[in-house]
C-alpha cells in the first residue's frame, strides 16, 4: 500500500558540519496471511523507500537496511549511508493492513563531483515486451505499456540529478540496441532527443514473464491458485550526442502472481501494483533510480547549438539543467566519420572558443561570445560543453 504520513523537519547539531533532516514515516504492508515477521519486514522497507524518495538519499540496498532494523527488538540501528539512525515510533495491524512508524536521520546527500550540481534529462521510453505469449497469464499484454509509466513516475518522484522525459506512449523496436553488432538505428536516438531536448535516451526491454511454478496444489480448491512469476528486464543508455551506449544493466525478480489462471487483469491498477509480483517490478524500479543516478552524476553536462547570429547562439541547455547566467561553456565541432557499412561515427573536435550565457529560459539559453576570435567557424549542432570554474580564468 502506497499511503504515507511523512513530516520532515529541520535540526543541527553543533558538533557536525551539516544539518541533518528527520523524516517520521509510516509504511504499511497486507497483513492478511500468517506470517506476519514477512509482513513487518515489508511495511519497514516501505517505509525507509518513501523516506529517501521525499530526502533524495541512498543507500546500497533498502532490503539490508530493513533487515537490520528488524533484527534488533528495538528497532534502532545506524548505518554506513546517508541514513544515521532509524527508530521504532509505532506499529500496528488493522483490517488486515500493518502500519510500520519510523523515525529516521537523514543527512543530506554528499556531492561527489561539480557535475553533480547541473541536471541531466534523459528520454524514457515505451519498454518492449520481447516475448508476448508469456503475458497470455492473466492477459497482461500491456505490461511493458504500464511498467513504463510506474517507471517514469518513479524516476519523477525521486530527487536526482537525471531528469526523465516521458515518450512512453509509442512502440519501438529496441532489439537491435541490445546487440552487440552496433547496428541500431542511430537516428532513432537523434529523433526521440529531437523533440525532448534531453542528452541521454534510456531503451528497454522486458525478456522473461514466465511463470516458473505453481506454489499450490491443483487439489486444494479450496485455496486461490499461486504461481511464481519471473520479471527480467534490461536497459539501455546513449548519448544523443555521440551515439555512443553509455550504460547497460539487467535486472532480474520473482514474485507470487495470486490470480486464478483465467482472470483477466489491469495492469494499471492499484490491485496489481498491490500484489507481491507488483512490488517486486517497483523495487526493480527503485534499483534503477538509484543505479541511474550514481552512473550519470558525474558525466559532463553537453548540448547543441540550436541557431547562431554572429557572436551569439542559441543553445538548448536551459533551467532545468541548471545553467545560469554568467556560465561559461566550451565549444567543440561536431563531425562523422564514415565507416564500413555506411555507417557513421561521431566525432567532436575540441576549440578555444568560450562563450557566456546572458539569458537562460526553460530548456534554452543565449551565450555571447567573450573572446576577440570571432566565431566563424562554429555551425549549428556542434557541441557545447559547460565548463565548471569561475568565467574569468577563461577571459582574455
Amino acid at each position: 500500500m502506497n499511503k504515507l504520513s511523512c513530516i520532515a523537519l529541520v535540526t543541527s547539531a553543533l558538533s557536525l558540519p551539516c544539518k541533518a533532516e528527520w523524516f517520521e514515516v509510516t509504511g504499511y504492508a497486507n497483513a492478511y496471511t500468517s506470517d506476519r515477521a514477512a509482513a513487518r519486514q515489508e511495511a519497514v522497507q516501505d517505509a525507509i523507500t518513501q523516506a529517501l524518495i521525499f530526502s533524495g538519499a541512498t543507500v546500497s540496498s533498502v532490503q539490508t537496511l530493513a533487515d537490520g532494523v528488524l533484527a534488533q527488538d528495538h528497532i534502532k540501528i545506524k548505518s554506513h549511508g546517508e541514513i544515521q539512525e532509524i527508530n521504532l515510533v509505532s506499529e500496528n495491524t488493522k483490517d488486515g493492513v500493518m502500519s510500520v512508524t519510523l523515525h529516521l536521520d537523514i543527512f543530506p546527500k554528499q556531492q561527489k563531483c561539480p557535475e553533480e550540481s547541473f541536471s541531466k534529462q534523459i528520454t524514457v521510453t515505451q519498454s518492449q515486451l520481447i516475448q508476448p505469449h508469456q503475458a497470455r497469464l492473466g492477459q497482461i499484454f500491456d505490461i511493458h505499456k504500464s511498467s513504463s509509466e510506474r517507471l517514469y513516475q518513479t524516476l519523477m518522484q525521486r530527487n536526482m540529478t537525471v531528469k526523465p522525459i516521458p515518450f512512453i506512449d509509442k512502440s519501438l523496436n529496441v532489439r537491435a540496441f541490445f546487440s552487440q553488432n552496433f547496428d541500431y538505428d542511430k537516428q532513432l536516438i537523434e529523433s526521440l532527443t529531437a523533440t525532448s531536448n534531453s542528452q541521454y535516451v534510456l531503451l528497454s526491454q522486458i525478456t522473461d514473464l514466465a511463470s516458473t511454478q505453481q506454489l499450490n496444489s491443483d487439489y486444494a480448491f479450496w485455496q486461490d491458485d499461486e504461481y511464481v512469476r519471473s520479471f527480467k528486464i534490461d536497459f539501455v543508455a546513449f548519448d544523443a550526442l555521440t551515439k555512443d551506449k553509455v550504460w547497460q544493466q539487467h535486472y532480474s525478480v520473482t514474485g507470487i502472481w495470486p490470480f486464478e489462471k483465467t482472470k483477466i487483469i489491469d495492469v494499471y491498477s492499484d490491485t496489481f501494483w498491490h500484489t507481491d509480483y507488483g512490488k517486486r517490478i517497483q523495487s526493480v524500479f527503485n534499483s534503477l533510480a538509484q543505479d541511474l543516478d550514481q552512473a550519470f552524476a558525474c558525466m559532463p553536462t553537453k548540448g547543441k547549438i540550436l541557431h547562431k547570429d554572429q557572436d551569439q547562439l542559441v543553445i538548448n541547455l536551459g533551467r532545468a539543467h541548471g545553467i545560469k547566467e554568467g556560465q561559461v561553456l566550451s565549444v567543440a565541432h561536431r563531425s562523422d566519420v564514415a565507416g564500413e557499412r555506411n555507417q557513421f561515427f561521431s566525432r567532436s573536435i575540441q576549440t578555444i572558443n568560450r562563450v557566456k550565457v546572458t539569458q537562460v529560459n526553460a530548456q534554452n539559453a543565449i551565450a555571447q561570445n567573450i573572446q576577440n576570435r570571432p566565431m566563424n567557424n562554429i555551425q549549428v549542432n556542434d557541441i557545447v560543453e559547460l565548463i565548471i570554474t569561475p568565467p574569468e580564468d577563461f577571459a582574455l
